[in-house]
């Protein structure tokens, strides 16, 4: 039986939910990048970055190529980058109204 198209959603939403893939989400969004640049700025342990990076490529979020020694991640595809920045603008506008209560609590 299928999973029903919710489930697939909240599923990929969980997948997405830990600061370090949403960093290298982030990070991808420039262009294709080796993971030594990723753990330079990332600052977590190599162990816990390849962790998070075979979530994100098991997922199929992000591709990896790897040339010799070094391999180097990349975003599949553009809607990545779509759906980080509608959640910078809609983080924006929940803490832009969060920021309105607390002047409104302050001048109270």
């Amino acid at each position: 039986m299928p999973v029903p198209l919710y489930e697939a959603k909240a599923e990929f939403f969980r997948m997405l939910g830990h600061p370090v893939r949403i960093r290298v989400l982030e990070l991808l969004q420039d262009g294709p990048k080796p993971v030594r640049d990723l753990l330079a700025a990332i600052e977590v342990e190599p162990s816990s970055l390849s962790q998070q990076l075979a979530v994100l490529r098991r997922s199929g979020i992000v591709t990896a190529t790897r040339t010799g020694s070094t391999v180097v991640y990349e975003l599949a595809g553009g809607d990545v980058a779509e759906l980080l920045g509608a959640a910078r603008r809609i983080l924006a506008t929940l803490l832009a109204g969060q920021q309105n209560l607390l002047d409104e609590l302050r001048a109270t």
